[in-house]
């Protein structure tokens, strides 16, 4: 099992020194109380919403394959997945649909919406 990618306290340091220019380039004050722990916060939370990039989707679906003498396509429906848009890097989500002919191998469900995960927590064109 892959372990979660956990940012060095350097990268989140280093983003969340640029959020807090960011903050002052638009005109904020970023000591105002509601913006203090703000730079942060984003320090913080952009490696999770980011740590696709950390994670190999072969590894992933390597894990759970499995010999079967199976023809039929297989298909995992509305699987949820949340991402950033690559162009403005801001939010957006929906839901997966994944279709796979088995050519002797089947994989477990589950690793498909991991698989997706992975895709999708990195930066995307919508």
């Amino acid at each position: 099992m892959q372990t979660p990618f956990i940012p060095s306290d350097d990268t989140t340091h280093q983003i969340a020194h640029h959020i807090e220019q960011i903050l002052r380039l638009m005109g904020e004050n970023a000591e105002r109380e509601g913006l203090v722990k703000t730079p942060t916060r984003v320090g913080e939370a952009m490696p999770f919403l980011t740590q696709g990039y950390q994670q190999n989707a072969e590894d992933i679906s390597r894990g759970a394959l499995f010999e079967e003498d199976y023809r039929q396509m297989g298909v995992v429906k509305d699987i949820p997945f949340y991402s950033l848009c690559e162009h403005h890097m801001l939010p957006f989500f929906g839901k997966a649909h994944v279709a796979y002919i088995p050519n002797g191998k089947i994989t477990g469900l589950s690793k498909i919406a991991r698989v997706v995960d992975v895709f999708t927590r990195r930066l995307q064109v919508q």
